[in-house]
């Protein structure tokens, strides 16, 4: 969710973009690294902001300040980790509050840790246990992007009720009222959301399988048969030239 301009008290503003701000300058330095290591990789780099930058731009009015939408964060996580996703995720917010008026620029911050840094780290969490037990690369696509979804709607309601506690009840009040509504629109979203993710994982399973083994996103026996073969024509045409 994006908090809109100005929703925020400055002193709320002002500490989420503190707690936000070193999770997104290591961000930063990994895109830097994974580049470096992995040069093939910058196309998917900036098809994945592309992706999330998409996905949430397409946003549904909630409650007052804020919006419900698919947060896009679940492909990048999967294959490039939840630092770089916390690097990218900033740039798509920042671009989104310059350019679509969606969200801002004092409440940045707080929409950066909400979408960017909270749903992607709980997201990899679990598609990281199961993977470790032994599930398979879809099945725990759509759990990352389906939980990354729902822990942004959840802190985005943390913020929120921080920010306007209830006069009667105070903030557990109010963050039950945040949640309450929020659910109505998210929940399927976020089901949504994470069917959209495997349907592009697979695609990209397909024709950029070289670059997912490089990232090490996917395993050798994962690969799916016939993945690579026009780009290997390619090359061996090339070559014989």
């Amino acid at each position: 969710m994006h908090i809109a301009e100005g929703f925020l008290p400055p002193a709320h503003a002002v500490a989420w973009t503190v707690a936000a701000a070193p999770f997104v300058v290591y961000g930063a330095r990994q895109v830097v690294v994974t580049v470096r290591q992995h040069p093939s990789s910058g196309p998917l780099l900036a098809a994945v902001g592309a992706f999330s930058f998409v996905m949430s731009a397409i946003k549904l009015p909630s409650v007052t300040g804020s919006s419900s939408h698919p947060t896009g964060t679940g492909l990048g996580t999967a294959i490039f980790r939840p630092p770089v996703m916390a690097f990218l995720g900033t740039i798509v917010l920042l671009f989104q509050a310059l350019l679509l008026a969606h969200g801002g620029l004092t409440t940045l911050g707080a929409n950066v840790f909400s979408m960017a840094i909270a749903g992607p780290w709980a997201g990899f969490a679990v598609f990281y246990a199961l993977r470790r037990s032994g599930v398979g690369v879809l099945p725990a696509v759509f759990a990352l992007a389906f939980v990354a979804d729902l822990v942004t709607y959840v802190v985005t309601s943390f913020q929120l009720a921080l920010a306007f506690p209830a006069s009667e009840g105070g903030f557990w009040e109010s963050f039950g009222e945040f949640m309450g509504v929020f659910a109505i629109t998210q929940v399927p979203l976020a089901i949504v959301e994470g069917l959209i993710t495997v349907v592009v994982v697979r695609v990209l399973m397909q024709v950029a399988a070289s670059e997912l083994l490089g990232l090490g996103f996917l395993k050798r026996t994962e690969v799916p048969d016939g993945a690579g073969d026009g780009q290997e024509q390619t090359d061996r045409e090339e070559a014989a030239r």
